[in-house]
């Protein structure tokens, strides 16, 4: 039996973090995309994995119900962010899931502070930004989005239209950005939890080559391609699969061997 669904916030490096937690037993860490929130874990198996894990799940800094009063965000700070939270609720290790900017967020965690994180699962995550992502970067200026996409965040995030405004002008702004996600085969190479890296065959922001540059780079790693998939490869339809996976490999099922 899971424990229901509960929603707190706690105060950390000038944030107010908003996280729910779900279900029983040993702790699996939840980590959305950029411009998601905590809710999109719904499309992705969040029911199947709270029968076996107690879930935490919260927003990054200026997504969905946190705060970002500087309007400033990194993958790096976001990582620190996270370390925070677990510090507040006591856990010094955990299982991880991490999709597309909490995939990169996973990955400044697992190098920032390798013995926090027991195994992890990365989805559409990336060493940098190659320049077919840059030139969809470009792309997402606010004044570039129509009414329809602006009533689909405004059900996501709800600090108003300058919460959103923020998000989307620091999803352009990353075009520029060469230091925030800047990881090398070395600095992949101090991560020791066990890793198993999710890519789309289709993924349009990052090169499937990109998945097997880091399969190569982290010790411990495991590789999934999904065959006709695109970025992010875990919703809906793909839940089912995903969940059968990544819960295999959580338990030792799937053991990679280099």
């Amino acid at each position: 039996m899971t424990e229901e669904r509960s929603g707190n916030s706690v105060s950390v490096n000038g944030i107010e973090m908003h996280y729910v937690t779900e279900g029983a037993g040993e702790p699996l860490l939840l980590l959305h995309g950029g411009g998601g929130c905590h809710e999109d874990w719904a499309y992705a198996g969040r029911d199947q994995l709270a029968k076996e894990y107690r879930l935490i799940a919260p927003d990054a800094r200026g997504h969905g119900r946190s705060t970002n009063p500087l309007r400033k965000i990194t993958h790096r700070q976001c990582a620190l962010d996270t370390l925070a939270l677990l510090d507040h609720l006591g856990i010094q290790r955990c299982r991880a899931i991490g999709v597309s900017f909490g995939g990169n967020i996973l990955l400044h965690m697992a190098t920032l502070q390798p013995e926090r994180i027991e195994a992890m699962v990365v989805v559409s995550a990336t060493m940098y930004f190659p320049e077919q992502c840059r030139k969809i970067m470009r792309q997402m200026a606010p004044d570039r989005h129509s009414p329809e996409e602006w009533d689909t965040m405004r059900k996501r995030h709800r600090h108003g239209d300058d919460q959103i405004a923020a998000l989307w002008e620091w999803q352009h702004g990353m075009k520029d950005d060469y230091d925030d996600m800047n990881f090398t085969p070395p600095s992949l190479a101090r991560i020791t939890a066990p890793a198993l890296i999710v890519y789309g065959d289709r993924d349009f922001l990052y090169p499937v080559e990109m998945a097997v540059e880091m399969y190569r780079a982290i010790p411990r790693s495991a590789l999934w391609i999904v065959p006709g998939g695109s970025h992010g490869p875990i919703f809906t339809n793909a839940a089912p699969q995903f969940v059968q996976t990544s819960l295999a490999f959580f338990k030792g099922d799937v053991v990679p061997v280099k």
